[in-house]
């Protein structure tokens, strides 16, 4: 079963260049170590300025390359060689207009552009600089080139520069260069794939102040998102209101009734390759909304409520080629509910968990499911956090996927 990290294990190549978000590198050092990776670190000659190159030692344990020809073995081995061949990924943050320029026109002169040319793993370049050096037209050049010569960049993000400025060029947080280079090391098996995801709570309003809702975080629905766009899916996010931030990558819509997220899924559901529904949508709303606030003069208050659209019903009805997956927590009889949601939505795989599980809940980081599937077959995972059930369940939806293509082409040639 796939965890979260895509990193643990791997042998990441960490290029550090002379900007004053090299100190930003040493935390970047430290989440890949937390997710399992090994790390080496290559430093340009500037880099040295910000951040010496004994911080880099102490934390990876590892020699850091910062000189092309000193670091080199006694035994004749050639340091930027061998760890170009033995890395899994290189990621370099921050990078510079320089090395950025060097790296796009083919320039070795130094450890890092050295062992740039000798890099066959995938390369994450996360630049940073002044805003108007970043909109210099040389330096979009060489970004552009390095895209189409197949390195990933994560665009830098605005705000107030070390330098005064405002405006795009400051490196991307730690946490979000690391999940771009897990990613990175994803399996590209959704690559092509279009996906529709639903999270979080509905607010149905009773009036200005006041609505009917849940507590449900969203943290699952956006764990599933992130997972299919690290595996090439294109993701489509609807979500209702949660605190939660955009990821990176994912087009997001926020929306606040069941009607409003009906809509929104309706809006795209055609064009979708997979839909998963982790919404906690509400099944009643008000008959009416009070246009003010209702005010206490009885000890009693009766709240007609009429039903909502069964969002992930009508999906059923509607699907064609679609894969369809919903989730459902239950306080009880969990098997009966799912199998019998299972089957009159239509779907292709039920996800459900019972609400009060110590390991579960809609704002712990952690789930306990069990996945019900048309033909009968039922499997319970362990308790993991959201993000290794999303990959899990990811992983159950392209082999299904797989096996359906496999399927429909055999009975085609025969």
């Amino acid at each position: 079963m796939e965890s979260g990290s895509f990193i643990n294990d791997k042998n990441v190549i960490l290029g550090v260049c002379g900007g004053i978000s090299a100190y930003k590198s040493v935390e970047i050092l430290r989440l890949i170590q937390e997710a399992g990776g090994r790390v080496q670190v290559v430093m340009t000659k500037n880099a040295g300025h910000f951040v010496g190159p004994v911080t880099f030692e102490a934390l990876s344990g590892q020699q850091v390359l910062h000189d092309l020809f000193e670091s080199n073995g006694k035994d004749g081995s050639i340091h930027h060689i061998d760890w170009a061949r033995a890395a899994d990924a290189v990621l370099i943050a921050p990078a510079t207009a320089n090395v950025i320029g060097k790296i796009a026109g083919g320039i070795a002169d130094d450890a890092l552009t050295t062992m740039m040319l000798a890099v066959t793993a995938p390369v994450l370049i996360c630049p940073a600089m002044n805003t108007h050096m970043y909109r210099n037209a040389s330096v979009q050049r060489n970004l552009d080139r390095l895209r189409r010569d197949g390195y990933e960049i994560l665009e830098p993000a605005s705000g107030q520069l070390a330098c005064g400025t405002v405006g795009p060029g400051r490196m991307r947080a730690p946490t979000e260069i690391v999940a771009k280079l897990n990613e990175c090391l994803a399996p590209g098996n959704l690559v092509g794939k279009r996906f529709l995801i639903t999270a979080g709570p509905t607010r149905e309003p009773i009036d200005p102040v006041r609505f009917i809702s849940n507590p449900s975080s969203g943290k699952m629905g956006f764990a599933v998102a992130r997972a299919a766009r690290q595996r090439g899916a294109e993701v489509i996010l609807v979500t209702g209101p949660v605190t939660l931030p955009d990821p990176i990558d994912i087009t997001v819509i926020r929306t606040g009734t069941a009607r409003d997220m009906a809509n929104a899924v309706l809006n795209h559901f055609d064009t979708m390759d997979v839909v998963v529904k982790t919404a906690a949508v509400s099944d009643y709303r008000p008959k009416s909304e009070s246009p003010r606030k209702i005010k206490k003069a009885r000890d009693e208050m009766t709240l007609n409520l009429i039903r909502n659209q069964d969002i992930l019903k009508t999906l059923g009805r509607k699907k064609k080629r679609q894969f369809l997956v919903g989730f459902a927590a239950e306080t009880d009889e969990l098997q009966n509910n799912a199998k019998k949601k299972l089957e009159e939505k239509n779907l292709d795989i039920l996800v459900g968990n019972l609400i009060g599980s110590p390991d579960a809940g809609f704002e712990s980081d952690n789930n306990t499911v069990s996945l019900f599937f048309r033909d009968g077959t039922v499997e319970s995972w362990p308790a993991m956090t959201k993000d290794t059930v999303a990959h899990a369940l990811l992983d159950r939806v392209a082999r299904m996927m797989d096996e359906t293509h496999d399927r429909k082409s055999n009975d085609r040639n025969n």
